[in-house]
């Protein structure tokens, strides 16, 4: 297993009152960590979007400092351009997946990211293990937040910091190599032949070169995504006025906000198609959910 977890603890769940404030003082950043439990194949933990946000953001915040928020282990799924995908990828089976509906996560980052900033953050940097498309929300969000806040957002998706380098996947060679790097334990690629002898589930979701996955191209991965967010952050910090206050923004306030974001729902990105995408069939049960506008 990577050692990234030696050293004293960034995170805000473990932080005891003087020390939050010693961290927050010395760097006002917060880092969210943000994934999902879905199907990576028979050879992969469900969590791995979640556990490759968490490396990489408790180890930019032990080398740039700041601290580490509580996990978003709930994501985007199942809506919009990922039905197609599940159909292909799935089937009708079970993923036995941890998704909610874009109006719900959305509506979630809003106040988590109102959290931040009544606790005193100036700002954040957003990573997401869970990519494709539910990024651009995101960042839809922290910008509508940020006309009430003069705190600072940055979200990026793994493979965005990557990109040019490392082409990102779905449970594929880039995917598999980040776990069996950070964690080799919840790797298992004995089971690689699953996905041709399990009839129900498939590939479930399996990338189809994964076999080239390996630990050593999966360290240079997060060394790389490391190295980057190193750089969005210390770029965020040298850029927010330390001396400024930060007024206290209420829930009335918030959902202004929303009802803006929501009057602009025909603008998400994963609450639909992509453009000239084609949608699922029509006796697959994802069909339902590709148009929530």
């Amino acid at each position: 297993m990577a050692s990234i977890e030696n050293g004293p603890s960034a995170k805000w769940s473990e932080l005891l009152p003087d020390t939050f404030l010693e961290r927050q003082q010395k760097c006002p950043i917060v880092y969210l960590p943000m994934g999902l439990c879905e199907p990576h194949g028979h050879v992969s933990a469900f969590g791995l979007d979640t556990i490759k946000a968490e490396f990489i953001c408790n180890a930019v915040a032990r080398e740039v400092g700041g601290i580490v928020a509580p996990t978003q282990g709930y994501h985007i799924h199942e809506s919009g351009y990922h039905a197609p995908w599940l159909e292909e990828v799935l089937g009708n089976a079970n993923p036995y997946m941890a998704s909610i509906p874009p109006f719900i996560l959305l509506h979630l980052f809003l106040y988590q990211l109102r959290a931040f900033s009544n606790a005193g953050f100036k700002g954040v940097v957003a990573i997401t293990g869970h990519a494709g498309g539910n990024e651009m929300d995101l960042r839809m969000v922290a910008t509508n937040f940020m006309r009430i806040s003069p705190m600072k957002v940055e979200v990026r998706a793994d493979p965005e910091l990557v990109v040019g380098r490392y082409n990102g996947d779905h449970a594929g060679k880039y995917e598999i190599s980040q776990l069996m790097y950070i964690r080799p334990d919840l790797i298992n690629m004995s089971k690689i032949s699953r996905q041709y002898e399990d009839k129900l589930l498939g590939r479930f979701a399996l990338g189809h070169d994964a076999l080239e996955a390996s630990p050593q191209l999966g360290e240079k991965i997060m060394n790389a995504c490391i190295k980057k967010t190193c750089e969005i952050a210390t770029n965020l910090e040298q850029s927010i006025d330390r001396g400024s206050e930060i007024d206290h923004i209420n829930i009335e306030q918030t959902e202004l906000v929303w009802k803006d974001i929501m009057a602009a729902k025909s603008k998400w990105v994963t609450n639909k198609l992509f453009d000239g995408q084609s949608g699922a069939s029509m006796d697959s049960k994802w069909k339902i959910y590709e148009d929530l506008t």
